[in-house]
């Protein structure tokens, strides 16, 4: 079966000391390095937060709304973030000892102001960012899903994946979690598999 490793917002601002900290993030990227090298994958895909500095996701462009609280946008509700992986910064790039260079491509997201992007096949919107294609187009019918962060980007990305046909795995041990309210780690990953996600670990995935 072919399949793809996708590789979630492993950015420096979702790392140790950034504006998004996801606690535990900087342990997964030795394991992500080893899947990389050795999990026999087709393709390689990183995933790239990549937010103009007007994104009205961030609590600093809606005052009075508070970081970290939830308001509507586009009708939706939607965590008011810190400012975090604003384009062309130091914290929108990859994190440090990251392997980067067997990706096949840099899939972009939530580049539109108005609008948040979770998942790394469609904006939240809805909008694609033309992952599903480029995938296709490479015969791959199965992926995994690693990176940042499990209650947010990486599930997202792998009910997407679900919902597009795919094949879809969560390595678990190369994931982290926001935890914005404490659990949601968990309810993600249970979420997941309710949908038909494979929960797996990365030395399942490298036996």
């Amino acid at each position: 079966m072919p399949r793809a490793l996708l590789i979630v917002d492993k950015l420096k601002d979702f790392g140790p000391g950034g504006s998004l900290a996801v606690a535990g993030s900087e342990k997964c990227v030795p394991l992500i390095n080893a899947l990389q090298v050795e999990g026999g994958y087709d393709v390689i895909v990183l995933i790239q937060d990549w937010h103009p500095a007007n994104h009205r996701s961030f609590a600093s462009n809606n005052p009075g709304v508070a970081t970290l609280s939830l308001f509507r946008l586009g009708g939706k509700p939607q965590v008011a973030w810190p400012d975090h992986c604003v384009q062309g910064t130091d914290g929108a790039d990859f994190v440090d000892g990251l392997i980067t260079h067997l990706a096949a491509i840099v899939i972009r997201k939530g580049m539109n102001p108005d609008v948040d992007s979770y998942s790394g096949f469609y904006d939240n919107d809805g909008t694609g960012t033309g992952l599903t294609g480029f995938l296709r187009d490479r015969g791959i019918t199965a992926i995994d899903v690693v990176g940042d962060a499990t209650d947010y980007c990486d599930k997202f990305t792998a009910l997407d994946g679900v919902q597009d046909g795919f094949d879809v795995r969560l390595v678990a041990d190369c994931c982290a979690a926001v935890n914005v309210t404490p659990g949601d780690g968990d309810k993600a990953i249970a979420e997941m598999q309710e949908a038909g996600v494979a929960i797996v670990t990365s030395e399942q995935v490298l036996a």
